[in-house]
């Protein structure tokens, strides 16, 4: 393979590939604002330049030097080449660079909500002169709201254009342009169209300084203090890969994990937004049973007894929803199986909105808004020893066949339908859920479960890829995962004192082990780690 020398370390490259790719790649660090790897390259920022030096054909292959600086990011890699961004013409224009950004740029880091993470702090500090020689006025541009989702401070905008290559390449929407010349341009929409497609916060994410903000986010926490667990998003099929940032057990936003193979670098504002419901205020927060046909708070002893004393010896129908996990629908399965005389699976109902929408970034939008019907309906199967898993339609139109129901929800909004409330009829009803809704005040046991963010688990996308995630924030207060209310309810109905604890890692071992349709969740679930299997097994403590 072809070889290059960058800053004095050798890299090999595939042809076509540019310096600044085969650096990025091989961890070498060159400062860069306008590149991204999902868009074009338009060489405009300037600061990724270097010193090139280039095999001569005509003089024995002698390094030479090309007179001018190149910029990296446009500049295809050579076999033999030799480059230097650490050279003293190279640092020369790097100090130029920053200041020239940093002419207009305002000295408002202290309330800036990209403080912390930004590229324009970072390389001022790494690659700046230190001590401004600018005495003039700066240039002071307006504030703009964009969209719904998007706030816009032109002054402290560089001109990467990263956002406006965006809407035009990625999305395909075209809202924002580059308006002015010299030290009066600036990013704005197009008059009367504001920038308000279905991927437009992604803009937020693009911008390496403060210019573009998330309104949701603004003034809400310093970054410095957020932490930041890997997951996948749990409120639709595509199983898109996400950042949860998160403090004292509170998210504060989502962000887009890169996976070339699932969503690349972009996130839907769908999912981008969708954590809102996990800190509701019409969760539930207290397991609840029916005494004299009105419901009461308890605590969970009471309400397992109570479900129990239901459930027992009964003709159960076993409803998992797509929203829980593949190894919460395993350990249901296994207590439905225990505790009815016998049970039918079901999964639970799947909502759609409007049909798949695919971007000219190649980014999809599904329609279906449950991240693991599949995966549900795999475990399901596999446990069902030859009977028919049923869907949501064929149990309602077979609710007359069971004596009681175990349900779960888990969705981010209300779910039920007239036509549930009427197959649950006078049936014994056992409810695991997260909101308040018409099911749970209707359910005569209510078990109070928590958010895909509160656990760990697998989910299989629309394209059949296995994700593994971990929990993110703790439970909240008063619920328990949906997988440890079912170990809860077949430990107390056998009289074990010490139930098991929910781990999600030994139960893909025990699912691989039990069932060779299952053998996958141990030979083909993706993690969140790059490169090998993480291991997410832990040792298993005994209450």
């Amino acid at each position: 393979m072809p070889n290059i020398t960058i800053n004095g370390r050798d890299c090999t490259f595939e042809q076509g590939q540019t310096i600044l790719q085969i650096a990025n790649a091989n961890g070498i660090e060159i400062p860069q604002y306008c590149y991204h790897d999902g868009l074009s390259i338009v060489a405009s920022c300037r600061i990724c330049l270097a010193e090139v030096w280039a095999p001569n054909p005509r003089n024995d292959n002698k390094l030479e030097p090309i007179p001018k600086l190149l910029p990296t990011c446009q500049t295809t890699a050579g076999d033999g080449q030799v480059v230097y961004t650490d050279s003293p013409k190279a640092i020369a224009n790097q100090k130029a660079v920053m200041e020239y950004l940093l002419i207009n740029h305002p000295l408002d880091c202290p309330v800036c909500d990209q403080a912390g993470e930004c590229h324009l702090q970072d390389y001022s500090y790494e690659y700046g002169r230190g001590v401004s020689r600018f005495q003039e006025a700066k240039v002071k541009q307006p504030k703009k709201d964009l969209g719904p989702h998007v706030y816009l401070y032109s002054d402290r905008c560089i001109m990467c254009t990263r956002c406006v290559r965006f809407t035009r390449e990625v999305s395909g929407t075209a809202e924002l342009m580059v308006e002015g010349r010299g030290n009066q341009e600036q990013i704005d929409v197009f008059p009367g169209v504001a920038l308000d497609n279905e991927m437009s916060a992604n803009v937020i994410d693009l911008c390496p300084v403060g210019a573009l903000l998330d309104k949701d986010f603004l003034f809400a926490q310093r970054v410095w203090f957020l932490k930041s667990a890997p997951s996948i998003d749990g409120t639709t099929s595509s199983g898109d890969n996400i950042w949860i940032d998160h403090n004292e057990g509170r998210i504060y936003r989502f962000r887009p994990r890169d996976n070339m193979d699932v969503n690349k670098w972009w996130i839907s504002d769908e999912i981008r937004y969708s954590w809102k419901f996990v800190h509701g205020d019409d969760r539930l927060t207290m397991p609840r049973t029916r005494r004299f046909d009105r419901h009461v708070e308890c605590d969970f002893p009471a309400a397992e007894n109570d479900a129990i004393a239901g459930l027992r010896d009964k003709r159960i129908a076993l409803m998992v929803s797509p929203m829980l996990t593949c190894e919460e629908a395993y350990v249901l399965a296994r207590t439905a199986r225990q505790l009815g005389s016998e049970a039918t699976f079901v999964v639970g109902p799947i909502p759609y909105h409007g049909e798949d929408k695919t971007f000219p970034g190649e980014y999809t939008i599904r329609a279906e808004k449950a991240p693991n019907a599949r995966g549900v309906r795999r475990v399901l199967e596999a446990m069902s020893s030859g009977a028919p898993v049923l869907s949501y339609e064929d149990f309602l139109g077979r609710a007359h066949d069971f004596e009681a129901l175990l349900l779960t929800g888990n969705y981010p909004s209300e779910w039920t339908t007239d036509e549930l409330m009427s197959a649950c009829g006078d049936r014994f009803t056992v409810l695991i859920d997260t909101l308040t809704t018409r099911i749970a005040d209707r359910a005569d046991v209510v078990l109070p479960g928590t958010t895909w963010t509160e656990k760990a688990g697998t989910f299989e996308n629309v394209d059949h890829r296995l994700q593994a995630f971990e929990q993110a924030i703790p439970m909240t207060d008063g619920c328990r995962q949906d997988g440890q209310i079912a170990l809860d309810l077949m430990a107390r109905a056998e009289g074990i004192d010490r139930p098991e604890v929910m781990n999600a890692a030994n139960v893909r071992r025990e699912m691989s082990s039990e069932y060779d349709t299952l053998s996958c969740f141990d030979r083909d679930v993706h993690y969140p780690s790059v490169g090998a299997k993480q291991e997410a097994e832990v040792e298993v403590v005994e209450l």
